[in-house]
């Protein structure tokens, strides 16, 4: 039973836990995923955390804490930061056993841990190996990364894997990327590590490059962040493609091929969408992003992460459900109440970090492992270092020419709002429904060296309503929250 409404990100804002593949277990959803510091220099600089929910309550998550550290891998190298753990995949072995498939910076090999409980403490298992017992990736095949994996209904096991990002040879280190998409290998499942399907490099067809011109993969070619899913007997492909900021897929009736372009799934910028083009006119600031797909009860979600702190290395978790249809999926929209099955309550406290869409004046940009400068931009951010606890992230530098927006709420009670800010100014906050839209709600400000409300009255609304806040006068703030009454 729903106890508890969800957010985007659906974890506490505190954690930063991109790459997101989403397993049912026993009636509960289980992410695996890589795991960022809040101002890391560098991608998926933490170890392994596990976080679960409810089928039936997707806002109450629980930590289960660090699953796998990092230097349980023999082969873990000495330097983390540039070595850190990227994009798992768990998958349920034929003895019961759950087995978390991983690539580590610095060893070119995908490695797997094992563990008796989908949210337990794994212990490294072995590398995924020729017949010869070479571990791949050390023939010098194409970059093996973020592995993907799927256990057929047949019980046969395959993984994925694959990099195309050719102008990347700190990440690459020494190997090639792919020219012919995605990789894939049957695995023995007697041992879960032995390929079976042969020494040859065997490709899904999931175009990228020039091999891509000239087909419907033109526009999307393959990039990296493999993963499979199996839906009413056809397998698709997820993917992230060479723009980097589109989750894309692809669909066909068999897990080795024929796979034929299906479309966007979802951009961590809403790139695609009515009136939105490029980066530069994109709803939130994108960079990477990399996800998959689940079906719950009839209903399917999209698992993707959104970008924090003016750089890429700080990832959010979110999700979003998915129109299917006929077996295609429809790009789905960035909102603020992803998993929640509707429209949030139009009575309530809401934190300022679940907006969907944050930009400035000049727009957005795809940001670079560099924090670029605030200028007349909003950002999420938050207060002190990484840590485990304190959810206190909000947008800073709220002012004149932002927007920052969230969806959606049903608001048809709701009769007075009051914004919740720290910051220097005299001016007004003002509401609309729509973007560019009329304005529904002006609420005067001013300085306030500690956080301080300010109210106005809203009326009229209806069941399924999106806000957008920005500021008309001169004034610098911290946005922390909102309060519907």
């Amino acid at each position: 039973m729903k106890t508890k409404q969800a957010f985007n990100p659906y974890l506490p804002s505190w954690e930063y836990v991109p790459d997101a593949e989403p397993h049912v277990v026993n009636g509960r959803v289980y992410v695996y995923g890589s795991h960022d510091l809040f101002n890391g220099i560098n991608f998926c600089l933490g170890d392994y955390m596990c976080w679960s929910a409810p089928v039936d309550s997707l806002g109450n998550w629980t930590c289960h804490g660090c699953i796998y550290k990092r230097e349980q891998d023999p082969a873990a190298p000495k330097i983390r930061v540039t070595n850190g753990l990227a994009a798992p995949d768990m998958v349920v072995g034929p003895d019961g056993r759950y087995y978390l498939y991983y690539f580590m910076g610095g060893t070119k090999m995908i490695s797997v841990a094992v563990c008796d409980e989908p949210a337990g403490k794994y212990q490294f298992y072995g590398y995924v190996k020729y017949q010869d017992g070479t571990p791949i990736g050390k023939r010098n095949e194409p970059f093996q990364f973020d592995p993907g994996c799927l256990m057929d209904e047949d019980g046969r096991l395959y993984l994925y894997t694959g990099f195309a990002f050719g102008g990347n040879p700190i990440l690459l280190d020494g190997s090639k990327p792919t020219e012919h998409g995605p990789m894939w290998f049957e695995l023995d499942t007697s041992d879960m590590l032995t390929v079976v399907s042969g020494d040859e490099l065997q490709y899904l067809g999931v175009l990228t490059g020039e091999e891509a011109k000239g087909t419907p993969y033109e526009e999307q070619p393959f990039g990296e962040a493999s993963s499979m899913r199996k839906f009413n007997g056809t397998y698709y492909f997820i993917y992230s493609s060479l723009n980097s900021h589109n989750l894309c897929y692809a669909f066909s009736d068999r897990p080795t091929g024929g796979f034929q372009y299906g479309g966007v799934l979802v951009s961590c910028g809403d790139i695609g969408l009515p009136g939105v083009s490029d980066v530069n006119h994109a709803r939130m600031c994108t960079g990477n992003t990399h996800g998959s797909l689940i079906e719950l009860g009839g209903d399917y979600y999209v698992f993707y992460h959104r970008h924090s702190n003016r750089k890429q290395s700080s990832r959010q978790a979110c999700a979003e459900r998915i129109r299917f249809e006929n077996g295609k999926f429809e790009q789905a929209e960035m909102t603020s109440c992803g998993l929640n099955g509707g429209p949030l309550k139009g009575i309530g406290h809401y934190p300022a970090y679940i907006a969907c869409n944050v930009y400035g004046k000049s727009g957005t940009r795809f940001m670079s492992m560099v924090k670029y400068r605030k200028g007349l931009n909003p950002f999420l951010t938050q207060k002190g270092g990484d840590r485990e606890e304190g959810p206190d992230q909000y947008v800073s530098n709220f002012c004149t020419g932002c927007t920052v927006g969230f969806k959606y709420f049903d608001l048809r009670e709701t009769r007075e709002i009051q914004v919740n800010l720290q910051g220097y100014g005299e001016c007004e906050v003002v509401i609309r429904r729509e973007e560019r839209g009329g304005v529904i709600c002006r609420i005067p400000v001013e300085t306030c060296t500690t956080e301080r409300g300010f109210t106005g009255a809203l009326a009229g609304l209806g069941q399924r309503e999106a806000l957008y806040f920005s500021i008309e006068g001169k004034g610098t703030f911290d946005f922390v929250s909102f309060d519907l009454r």
